[in-house]
């Protein structure tokens, strides 16, 4: 039987474009078709929206100069133009690469693939918050690291990073800084001047705007190597034809979000805390994942005892809610998430997770709704299940 009421809290897998931003795409697919390569004034016309864009995505981040920023097309082509680049470019000042063992897997698999290259990867351990440990990013910076790559917050468990601090220590042994913040953008005022960020991943769809689209800041000075070769587009260093009316969306989305980050970051934390309390206080055995205070403003990861995470989004999909049990883009596999691993979960507690990631469209009404079905749900599922102590079923 289908559910009535239909509600969507997995906006860390994908967002609705926001209708502004839409509009501002509408023009670029029905008249305004040129190649911004050309230089009859159609595509001037072109080149104009397009550099718009670039100014509005480098404000969002409060880049030095528009020319900072490189489009490309999403988070995970940007994470490897960043570190594959940089590895290439400055090999000859050093081998060693540090990244953190909670990275995306856009992150962590090109870091992997260099390491068949001839470089040396270090993977960092991080507490049971998922905070990356400083003391041991100090002790494992030598003269050979080159770079450091490190995601400003986990889209998995919420917990944000020190970045300004990491950025010190870094710095301090010449190496450059790579920051991830595909989960972070949009949702947390980002400054890459006063936090001493080198090279920043961005993506459209995680702030509102059109999928397909992403963004890497590239400081100025800041040399790498481009992956992608051909007629010299974005500086040489993302060669093809610009997609306009993505772009144009994601510099819409990026004006907007730049307007819009504080009061609606304050109102998903209220409603994040909330739904934090009312999933955790009423039903035993159940935990939050990742910090308490220092994570996103829409983040709710939570885990109950006893019972698969797989089992909950069955039973929440049928009543009509979306979350999820984790990263979408490791959603395949069997295997529990490699970032609660890495926080210190056993198998049987990572796979009794549950995330829950808030946006524009979900109200006070949704959250309580969520809350009221979710101990029922818990409940059903430990009366089946052989691990549920006698006293809980």
């Amino acid at each position: 039987m289908a559910a009535t009421k239909r509600i969507y809290m997995d906006h860390a897998a994908g967002r609705a474009v926001d209708p502004r931003v839409i509009e501002s795409m509408l023009p670029y697919m029905r008249s305004l078709y040129a190649n911004p390569s050309s230089v009859h004034s159609f595509g001037q016309e072109a080149r104009q929206a397009l550099e718009e864009a670039r100014a509005n995505v480098a404000e969002l981040i409060s880049a030095e100069r528009k020319e900072s920023i490189i489009f490309t097309s999403g988070a995970t082509e940007s994470n490897n133009a960043a570190i594959k680049g940089a590895a290439y470019r400055n090999k000859d000042r050093g081998t060693h690469i540090i990244t953190s063992s909670i990275e995306h897997m856009s992150v962590l698999n090109p870091c992997k693939f260099l390491t068949t290259r001839g470089f040396k990867v270090t993977f960092l351990p991080v507490d049971q918050y998922g905070f990356v440990n400083l003391k041991s990013l100090e002790e494992e910076l030598t003269d050979e690291t080159i770079l450091v790559s490190i995601m400003y917050a986990n889209g998995e468990i919420g917990t944000m990073q020190p970045i300004k601090e990491i950025s010190q220590i870094v710095h301090s042994k010449n190496a450059y800084l790579h920051v991830d913040a595909t989960a972070a953008n949009g949702q947390v005022p980002i400054d890459v001047k006063n936090e001493g960020i080198d090279l920043l991943t961005i993506s459209s769809n995680d702030m509102y705007g059109p999928k397909g689209v992403g963004a890497l800041y590239v400081k100025e000075g800041m040399r790498i190597e481009p992956i992608i070769y051909g007629g010299g587009q974005e500086r040489g260093l993302r060669s093809g034809t610009e997609d306009i009316p993505g772009i144009v969306g994601f510099g819409k989305a990026a004006e907007i979000a730049k307007k819009e980050i504080q009061t609606e970051s304050e109102r998903l934390i209220k409603l994040r805390d909330k739904l934090i309390k009312g999933l955790l206080a009423p039903i035993p055995y159940s935990f939050l994942n990742g910090h308490p205070n220092k994570r996103l403003p829409n983040n709710v990861a939570v885990r109950y005892s006893f019972i698969e995470g797989e089992a909950m989004l069955l039973s929440l999909d049928m009543m009509g809610v979306a979350a999820s049990s984790g990263s979408a883009c490791t959603a395949k596999t069997l295997e529990p998430s490699h970032v609660l691993r890495a926080i210190g979960l056993k198998h049987e507690e990572a796979h009794g997770s549950l995330l829950f990631t808030l946006g524009k469209q979900n109200t006070e009404e949704e959250v309580d709704h969520v809350i009221s079905m979710m101990p029922d749900i818990v409940k059903k599922l430990r009366a089946m299940s052989p691990l549920t102590p006698k006293d809980l079923k």
